[in-house]
């Protein structure tokens, strides 16, 4: 495709979530903006959280994944059924018991104030530097396809795609979004549907013959078990996964928001179920369409690897035609914009609820102008941290580098949470941030040390050991039972 054309399909992309912003943001309360007014349809929310699960990260990290780790990605999404599992039977029911805006509220009452601010902090450190490396990854394949064509720098193009998320969202929020990502979502999954299609028949491949050609695929191997030590085992893999998903889903406040705008637990809990199967589907078609390419690639001499795999191949008119270009042009910038525009929303809301307290401290009026500015500071603080990663991150796949980084700042998290959950015990509250800072720290010095000495590889299980340094320093300062 053009750099014009695909300039355009933008344009009316960005348009068409104008249109809905517009439908959708009349009155632009804190009410409407944190919680949709707890109006929203499950059905609405499973399917619009699937695009943001996802993200860009998925949509061109994990099909050029395979070539390198094979399926065994799905070990990982495997865990995340039990990790969904736990958010609906365990977390779902306490937010909505406590009728909380924050999730992070919840750790105010239970140990206190400095607690509650480090949970937040973390969430915010964690999330700024998720939606940075998701955007990132989406901002250099527009850069590559439409911009360096245009001499458009890299800054510029970061600006204007954030720039673009602000302006639907910033007057409802989250009533904005769970629309805006059903419609996001929608053109991922027919983006993805149509390449394996597209790639399938190229191949020759249709119906029981491309299941039988993926089933026997040297690349296609799930389960691995040989060598304990391997980030890749099965056991570390599948553990992490599970973990994964309480983090990075259940303790996150991105995720649960849109899930605390149901209208009752039961809805809620609806919505992780289906929204556990259907990604779980999805999940396996975007690994299938990753050997498809890397077959292809390789069948046609095609020199094109990890995260550019799909964007090398589906840009090309000349290899799928230019029904392919544009659905791939629509699924990534769906991908970019389903995560970014929640997560945008989603530090507004936690920094103006958990760090300044303006329910607290302001009125109705002086809340609004405060979550606007908020909302503008993110939206710089995202760009700026956009731009650094583009100098800083080198030709590894970004989900793994994602996972690896998240195990480092929702490790505290997981550790906070499983203690209050499952102890009965108080802290020393104000000692509470040293050992979260303390832990990621301590994590990374054994695991380094694990592969330095032992030739172990903890992979995503660092979250994991680092959730279980957090809960072991909570112990040690802990107080009387409640």
């Amino acid at each position: 495709m053009q750099p014009l054309h695909i300039l355009l399909l933008i344009i009316g992309y960005f348009l068409a979530l104008i249109f809905i912003s517009y439908l959708t943001n009349k009155g632009g309360s804190n009410a409407d903006f944190f919680k949709a007014g707890k109006q929203s349809p499950w059905y609405l929310v499973a399917f619009g959280m699937i695009g943001a699960s996802l993200s860009g990260v998925t949509f061109i990290s994990v099909p050029g994944w395979v070539e390198a780790s094979k399926f065994s990605y799905f070990q990982v999404v495997l865990g995340y059924i039990v990790g969904y599992a736990v958010i609906g039977t365990v977390l779902l029911p306490l937010y909505y018991r406590l009728n909380l805006t924050s999730i992070y509220t919840y750790l105010e009452g239970r140990f206190g104030n400095a607690s509650y601010k480090t949970g937040a902090s973390f969430f915010l450190l964690s999330r700024v530097v998720g939606a940075s490396f998701r955007l990132y990854l989406v901002a250099v394949v527009l850069q590559s396809l439409i911009f360096d064509d245009l001499n458009i720098p890299f800054w510029v193009t970061v600006t204007i795609t954030i720039l673009l998320i602000w302006l639907y969202t910033f007057k409802s929020g989250i009533k904005t979004i769970v629309w805006t990502d059903t419609l996001q979502t929608l053109f991922m999954l027919i983006a993805v549907g149509v390449a394996v299609y597209y790639v399938a028949t190229d191949l020759g491949l249709s119906g029981s013959s491309l299941f039988t050609f993926v089933a026997e695929s040297e690349m296609s191997q799930i389960f691995f078990f040989d060598d304990w030590r391997s980030g890749d085992h099965f056991v570390k893999q599948f553990i992490s996964g599970a973990f994964i998903a309480i983090v990075m889903t259940g303790l996150d406040q991105d995720m649960m928001q849109k899930n605390l705008t149901c209208r009752n637990l039961e809805d809620a809990q609806k919505n992780m179920f289906w929204f556990t199967i259907v990604l779980t589907i999805v999940n396996f078609v975007f690994l299938t369409l990753g050997l498809l390419l890397t077959v292809y690639a390789e069948q046609n001499g095609i020199d094109a690897h990890k995260d550019q795999l799909f964007s090398t191949l589906a840009a090309q008119e000349s290899v799928f035609g230019m029904g392919v270009a544009v659905l791939f042009i629509l699924g990534l910038i769906a991908a970019a914009y389903s995560s970014a525009d929640s997560a945008l929303t989603a530090l507004t809301t936690s920094f103006s609820i958990d760090i300044l307290d303006i329910e607290k401290r302001y009125d109705e009026k002086k809340q609004i102008k405060m979550r606007k500015l908020i909302h503008i500071l993110f939206s710089l603080l995202l760009i700026f941290v956009i731009i650094i990663f583009k100098y800083v991150i080198a030709d590894d796949s970004v989900i793994s580098k994602l996972f690896v980084f998240a195990g480092y700042t929702y490790g505290p998290l997981l550790g906070l949470y499983a203690y209050g959950l499952f102890t009965k015990w108080n802290v020393k509250d104000k000692l509470v941030p040293l050992i979260a800072i303390a832990t990621p720290f301590i994590g990374y010095g054994i695991s380094h040390l694990s592969s330095l000495y032992l030739n172990f590889e903890f992979g995503f299980f660092i979250l994991i050991l680092n959730g279980v340094l957090t809960f072991l320093g909570l112990i040690l300062i802990r107080t009387q039972k409640n």
